[in-house]
């Protein structure tokens, strides 16, 4: 299977490009990056200034699935409009070219609490993403709502710090699904999302990938 892989360099992204490089379900990891990814078999990287410079190429690479583990902050975008370029803009015009190219599944890292009716500005794009998404036709779609995502980041996001380590302290008390999913567990769940590749619609709650 031809995999394209977006948000290879993020937090959840890089661990399922490791576990997707080590598994004989994918002959080929499509990841492309702003800036290039460490030789590896199996590994074809594109290397653009601006991701959505190879969508008019997937008719020719025609992947077979897709995981989108695109996200940033509005802090570290700049701007609201720059959130949701990388949070909704990117993953549909990705999903709807990958589609047109035959790709049947797709796997997408969403939020909990993810509603397009909802107040808030993040959630509120998470949940139109989500929408957009099922709304293309993927056979098999698969979205995950981690809570705060752990791991070892390149960047310092210091409210998202303060916020996982409150958590911790509460996790005892605290209900599964607003307690710390571990970046490893989300890559897990989503290679096998898209090996399994079941028809239909499936949503995985953040207490489904601790």
């Amino acid at each position: 299977m031809r995999l394209l892989l977006l948000g290879a360099t993020g937090l959840v992204g890089s661990n399922a490009l490791e576990l997707a490089l080590a598994s004989d379900a994918f002959s080929e990891v499509m990841a492309p990056t702003r800036k290039p990814l460490a030789p590896a078999a199996k590994l074809v990287n594109p290397v653009v200034s601006h991701l959505e410079d190879l969508i008019p190429e997937l008719a020719s690479l025609k992947p077979q699935a897709v995981i989108c583990a695109l996200g940033t902050t509005q802090a570290k975008a700049g701007s609201k409009e720059a959130f949701r370029h990388v949070d909704h803009e990117l993953p549909v015009a990705f999903g709807k070219a990958a589609h047109a190219a035959g790709a049947e599944t797709f796997a997408l890292v969403s939020a909990v609490g993810a509603s397009a009716d909802s107040r808030f500005f993040y959630t509120r794009t998470k949940g139109e993403v989500e929408r957009d998404i099922q709304a293309i036709g993927f056979r098999s779609l698969t979205i995950c709502r981690p809570s705060l995502i752990g791991g070892e980041r390149q960047e310092t996001r210091r409210a998202e710090h303060a916020a996982m380590a409150l958590i911790r302290i509460l996790t005892p008390v605290l209900p599964k699904r607003f307690r710390i999913n571990p970046a490893s567990s989300i890559a897990a769940v989503l290679i096998k999302a898209v090996t399994e590749a079941r028809p239909g619609l499936r949503w995985i709650a953040s207490d489904g990938m601790n």
